[in-house]
């Protein structure tokens, strides 16, 4: 189990690619710590749950600002570019990053799932002072290197948020006017779970969407609809976010050139990284690595999360 140890110095900043949660995203990771600003929008391969244990912190999502004090939870998509871009200097938050195969195995209602896919942001304030303490035990657990704990930690962090939707929640921004969704059933959610287990296991490799719908025993355009509806993304979008993701990570270091971390995050060619890569960054891998480094080198780094790994072995500890 890896641990990137939080730098608890004078406004700590986080770098994108400083911890695992871009270069790892497929791997269920959770987080207790002060909450470091965001010098630039991230975005990863992951659903996101904060909770604020003390203090305050404020998020720029792709279509609308969030402010969070000490007792709220939110629940958000990080596959679109978000920045936290303030944090108290008495700020604590706890939390995790679910891949999509632990999200898409939860009770959640129907129509969550696809708002929280399309953008919108899960708010609660019905917390209470366990779930300070539930969070940092889980923490402790995931950290522990005890396999056990690990699997009753992220057990019972998923039971935690489906119970976030028995009381009181708001989506943000509540856009009521929006066309509604179609439910997703139970069995399309786990259609789903399962072509996230192979993708999470694939993704470096060069897959398709008949591979990926063999996987889950599905006719490929059924395969396709199911994905869609439930996520809101392609498959192939999918894919392409988990590479882009591990790739955003392999950008920081200094011995990798962007050809091979093209190859290597499993785009066939530089003009295809280049072209995805610029479709969700809004610049090309290049000016992304040179001003991420020039941006940031005089800044302390600071982020801390606890890893467990998440293959087709443990994935069912979601329930």
């Amino acid at each position: 189990m890896n641990w990137v140890e939080s730098k608890m110095g004078e406004r700590p900043i986080y770098q994108p690619g400083a911890s695992s949660v871009e270069g790892m995203p497929t791997s269920l990771q959770m987080f207790h710590n002060h909450p470091a600003i965001m010098a630039m929008p991230h975005w990863h391969a992951q659903v996101e749950v904060n909770y604020i244990i003390r203090g305050s912190v404020h998020y720029r999502m792709s279509d609308h600002a969030l402010s969070l004090n000490a007792g709220d939870m939110c629940l958000f998509w990080g596959g679109q570019p978000h920045q936290m871009d303030e944090s108290s200097d008495d700020s604590i938050y706890a939390g995790a990053h679910l891949p999509l195969v632990h999200f898409f195995r939860m009770r959640l209602p129907d129509t969550v799932p696809s708002r929280l896919m399309q953008g919108q942001t899960l708010v609660t304030s019905a917390t209470d002072a366990a779930d300070a303490e539930n969070f940092a035990r889980w923490f402790r657990y995931v950290r522990s290197d005890d396999p056990a704990k690990g699997e009753h930690a992220v057990s019972e962090l998923l039971l935690r948020i489906e119970r976030v939707c028995f009381e009181p929640f708001q989506m943000v921004p509540d856009n009521t006017g929006a066309p509604a969704n179609d439910q997703s059933s139970q069995q399309s959610s786990r259609a789903v779970a399962r072509m996230c287990d192979f993708i999470a296991a694939n993704f470096l490799h060069e897959i398709d969407s008949v591979d990926i719908s063999l996987s889950a025993n599905l006719h490929p355009k059924y395969a396709m609809s199911v994905f869609k509806k439930s996520t809101g993304m392609t498959l192939n979008s999918y894919v392409s976010l988990l590479r882009l993701s591990y790739a955003q990570a392999m950008l920081l270091k200094e011995e990798v050139n962007v050809l091979q971390v093209a190859m290597e995050s499993g785009f066939g060619s530089l003009s295809a990284f280049n072209k995805s890569f610029r479709n969700i960054a809004g610049m090309s891998p290049s000016d992304f690595r040179r001003d991420t480094r020039n941006l940031l080198q005089p800044s302390k780094i600071g982020y801390g999360n606890a890893i467990r790994d998440v293959s087709a072995d443990n994935a069912s500890a979601g329930g």
